[in-house]
C-alpha cells in the first residue's frame, strides 16, 4: 500500500478567501495594502472595507513600469518595490494601512516584502519588521547586475535571450532602476 507524501488541500482552501485572516485585517479599521503576484505581474492595491463592497483607493501593477522606462521583466524584486511605491504615490490621502498578502507565504526578502518596502519609502505608515525587507542591493538591481556581469557574452545571450534581444546592457541594471525611480517621482510626486 503506497501513501502520498503530498496532501491536496480542500478545494475551498485552495481557491477562495481565508475569512478568519480577512476578519482579523478588517478589525483594524484601516485600509489594506494588498500585494498579489501572478506568473507575469505584481499587483499592489490599497483597499478600504465598505459594507456594500470593498473600495479600491489606489491600484498599480508592474506593467505600468514599462511606460516609465523599466526595461527588465515585471516580476522581480526591483519591479515589486517600484510598483509598491507607485500605488502609494497615487493614493494621495491615505496615510496608514495594514499589509494583506493573501495566501502568499511570508518569506523574508521576497517580492511581497519588496512591494511593502516601496510603500514604506513612499511614506505609508504600516506595521513592518525591517528584517523582512530585501537587502538594498536586491531592491536597486545591483545584485542582478553583479550576476549578469559575471556571465560571459555567449552565456548571457543564451540564458537571458529576452534581455539581449531588448538591448539591455548587463552593467546598467542599477541605472535602469534609478532612472525608473526618478520617472515615478516626477510623474506622481513625493509625499510629504
Amino acid at each position: 500500500m503506497s501513501h502520498s507524501t503530498y496532501e491536496v488541500k480542500f478545494r475551498r482552501r485552495r481557491h477562495n478567501t481565508d475569512y478568519k485572516k480577512r476578519l482579523a485585517l478588517l478589525k483594524g479599521n484601516k485600509p489594506r495594502l494588498v500585494v498579489r503576484k501572478s506568473n507575469k505581474i505584481i499587483t499592489v492595491q490599497l483597499i478600504e472595507y465598505k459594507k456594500d463592497g470593498d473600495k479600491v483607493l489606489s491600484h498599480a501593477n508592474s506593467n505600468e513600469l514599462k511606460k516609465l522606462g523599466w526595461k527588465l521583466n515585471t516580476k522581480n524584486i526591483p519591479s515589486a518595490y517600484l510598483t509598491g511605491m507607485i500605488c502609494i504615490l497615487k493614493a494621495k490621502d491615505t496615510k496608514e494601512a495594514v499589509l494583506d498578502i493573501g495566501r502568499n507565504t511570508p518569506i523574508h526578502g521576497s517580492i511581497v516584502f519588496a512591494a511593502l518596502k516601496g510603500a514604506v519609502d513612499a511614506k505609508l505608515k504600516i506595521p513592518f519588521n525591517e528584517s523582512a525587507f530585501p537587502k538594498q542591493e536586491k531592491i536597486n538591481g545591483k545584485s542582478i547586475e553583479k550576476y549578469l556581469t559575471s556571465l560571459d557574452e555567449e552565456k548571457f545571450k543564451k540564458e537571458f535571450a529576452e534581455y539581449a534581444k531588448k538591448g539591455i546592457e548587463k552593467n546598467k541594471i542599477n541605472e535602469y532602476f534609478e532612472n525608473t525611480l526618478n520617472e515615478i517621482k516626477k510623474k506622481y510626486g513625493e509625499k510629504e
